[in-house]
C-alpha cells in the first residue's frame, strides 16, 4: 500500500515557487526523495498563476510518512515555510484499485 500527500503551497509575490526553487537548489528535497519509504517527491506549478506550488508526496505507508515527520528535514522544512510566509492545504490518498470502467479511458 502506498499513501500520497498532496500539498498546496500558497504565498504571496511568488514566494511559494521561491520556497519550492530553495528546497530543490539546497538539496532538501533529494535528500527527502532518499528517505526510506518515499517513492516520489515532487514539485508542480499551476498553468494559472505563480502564488501556489502543488507537492506530490508518495510514501510506501504510514511508518515511512511518521519517521519523515520525526527526522531532522521536517525542521528546514518548518523554517523554509516560516520565511516564505507559506499556508498549506493537505490531501491525503491511499490508491483504490482502477475498475474495468476506468481503464477504458486511460490511454497507458
Amino acid at each position: 500500500m502506498s499513501i500520497t500527500v498532496n500539498i498546496y503551497y500558497t504565498g504571496k509575490n511568488g514566494s511559494a515557487v521561491e520556497f519550492a526553487r530553495e528546497m530543490e537548489q539546497s538539496g532538501t528535497a533529494e535528500l527527502i526523495r532518499r528517505e526510506k519509504g518515499n517513492r516520489r517527491y515532487e514539485y508542480f506549478l499551476p498553468m494559472n498563476g505563480t502564488e501556489t506550488v502543488l507537492l506530490i508526496d508518495s510514501w510506501e505507508d504510514q511508518a515511512s510518512i511518521d519517521a519523515h515527520h520525526a527526522s531532522p528535514m521536517m525542521k528546514t522544512i518548518a523554517q523554509l515555510r516560516e520565511k516564505y510566509d507559506l499556508h498549506m492545504k493537505v490531501e491525503k490518498y491511499i490508491p483504490a484499485p482502477q475498475e474495468k470502467a476506468d481503464r477504458e479511458f486511460i490511454r497507458e
